[in-house]
């Protein structure tokens, strides 16, 4: 039996769950959590890939507009490539290999953790024909919505959407290049010339951001509903953030010095970057590789803030659940509260080894107390929680098992080659009383509510939905976690 009780810790009160046997495998956790991204492949699958019960699917992405755009990762629990969540997903995973490298050479997961990055920027580079066309999404959300099929079985629409100089979209074609060049810095040297080309990509979506500003849902229409930006000036500063780090040319730093710091955030997220090119930036001024002057300190300023919020040490903290945990909003809790700890993680390791603490409104806070907070999430999330259950589906024996999930939800096409379309998939599998067929190991879900109380029902997708973009920054935390 398990008991909860409140203890202190490093200035902290947490609800702690005592149990007489709590071992959290980071590793394993970090294995499942990359297991989730082959899930989600759209195209041809490779002869390695290890989750064996999906199939190639979406092999005529692009056609209708003459090219070819087959791959890259459906975004959740649907079959649409949307392209702002998706280069946020490849922008995470490639920050967690740049900070965490070592850590991943030690699970001996470096290589699968490469192969997830690369099968996004594979893509990303098929959806940029040109310097000024960005290809943002494959696939209609009304229609996809409406129909519960496999990815293998779709008949829904495959439509293409771009932006263009007359159709611009300065957030997606920002993040995409942030995107690139952070995956440039992951394959400097074991592919240079991949690397290079990565950069090429980068540079040219930048301008292209940078001349033609507008928001991309008003050239993308059908991401509205869907993926709504809230503004581009943050991913303009992301995105040269990232470039300055992969090329050191002195025109991104001066842009940075000349941009916006975006002050106090209250969240991180593939719609608001601020806070993440805020740590970037202060990463960058602690190790001494960029200077003090101009305005660098309020970026710095900006990301502590957000960090002291996270950690019940700021001005505004962000509230928690009765357990514990962060809780930012009630639509998919999670994929903030990874996207903070990610932060909270890679921000503990530089003040680690510049011997620097925080000076929070609270009290002065140590690295050691960032990375204890951080595992206290993570650990929430695997299965310390009031409801002894683990959010990342496939680890422990106690997990969400009807997760709001097209192909996990149906029978294989291996086992089953059947065609299932639309209505038979809604009326056989969506609205069937049953676990799923197909364990999507290693997907985060949405998670509990503000009370820590989980539904575990299919249609229940605001807890039970999981996305690309929520199991992106757990990847490096789990790295960092279980060496």
């Amino acid at each position: 039996m398990s008991k909860f009780c409140l203890f202190l810790a490093s200035g902290f009160l947490f609800l702690a769950q005592i149990q007489n046997t709590v071992s959290y495998v980071y590793g394993a956790a970090l294995t499942k959590s990359l297991l989730f991204f082959e899930a989600q492949r759209s195209g041809k699958l490779p002869s390695n890939q290890r989750v064996k019960w999906r199939g190639d699917s979406g092999l005529n992405d692009g056609r209708d507009a003459g090219l070819n755009l087959v791959g890259g990762y459906y975004d959740a629990g649907d079959n649409v490539k949307y392209g702002l969540p998706m280069a946020y997903t490849v922008t995470m995973l490639a920050w967690s290999v740049v900070e965490f490298r070592p850590h991943f050479r030690a699970r001996h997961e470096l290589s699968h953790a490469m192969q997830a990055i690369k099968w996004g920027t594979d893509y990303l580079i098929k959806a940029h024909p040109k310097p000024d066309v960005l290809y943002g999404e494959v696939g209609d959300g009304g229609s996809d919505h409406s129909c519960w099929m496999r990815p293998e079985d779709m008949t829904t629409p495959r439509t293409v959407y771009k932006i263009d100089d007359q159709h611009p979209g300065s957030d997606l074609a920002g993040e995409t290049a942030a995107a690139l060049a952070a995956a440039a810095i992951v394959f400097r040297r074991s592919n240079p010339s991949y690397s290079s080309q990565l950069i090429n990509h980068a540079k040219q979506l930048f301008e292209f951001a940078l001349n033609h500003n507008g928001a991309y849902q008003n050239s993308i229409p059908v991401a509205l509903k869907f993926y709504t930006s809230s503004g581009y000036e943050d991913e303009l500063l992301w995105a040269a953030a990232w470039l300055r780090q992969a090329t050191k040319d002195k025109r991104y730093l001066e842009f940075i010095k000349s941009a916006n710091s975006g002050g106090a955030r209250s969240i991180f997220s593939w719609d608001d970057k601020y806070a993440g090119a805020q740590v970037l930036i202060a990463k960058g001024i602690l190790r001494g590789k960029l200077p003090r002057s101009g305005n660098l300190e309020q970026y710095k300023k900006g990301a502590e803030e957000f960090i002291c919020n996270c950690i019940q040490k700021g001005n505004s903290n962000v509230q928690r659940s009765n357990a514990g945990l962060l809780w930012f909003i009630p639509w998919s809790n999670l994929q903030y509260v990874t996207s903070a700890t990610f932060l909270m993680t890679t921000y503990a390791d530089v003040l680690a080894k510049t011997k620097t603490t925080i000076e929070c409104p609270g009290s002065s806070v140590s690295p050691q107390d960032l990375l204890g907070f951080a595992r206290y999430q993570v650990d929430y999330i695997l299965g310390s929680n009031p409801n002894n259950m683990s959010y990342m589906v496939g680890y422990g024996s106690n997990y969400p098992r009807r997760v709001h999930h097209r192909g996990a939800s149906i029978v294989s096409i291996k086992q089953n080659p059947r065609v299932i379309r639309c209505q038979v998939g809604l009326n056989e599998w969506y609205h069937k009383d049953a676990d799923n067929p197909n364990v999507l190991e290693g997907a985060v879900v949405g998670g509990p509510d503000q009370s820590d109380k989980y539904t575990d029902s299919r249609d229940n997708y605001p807890q039970v939905e999981p996305s690309t973009a929520t199991n992106a920054p757990i990847v490096g935390v789990l790295a960092r976690l279980a060496s």
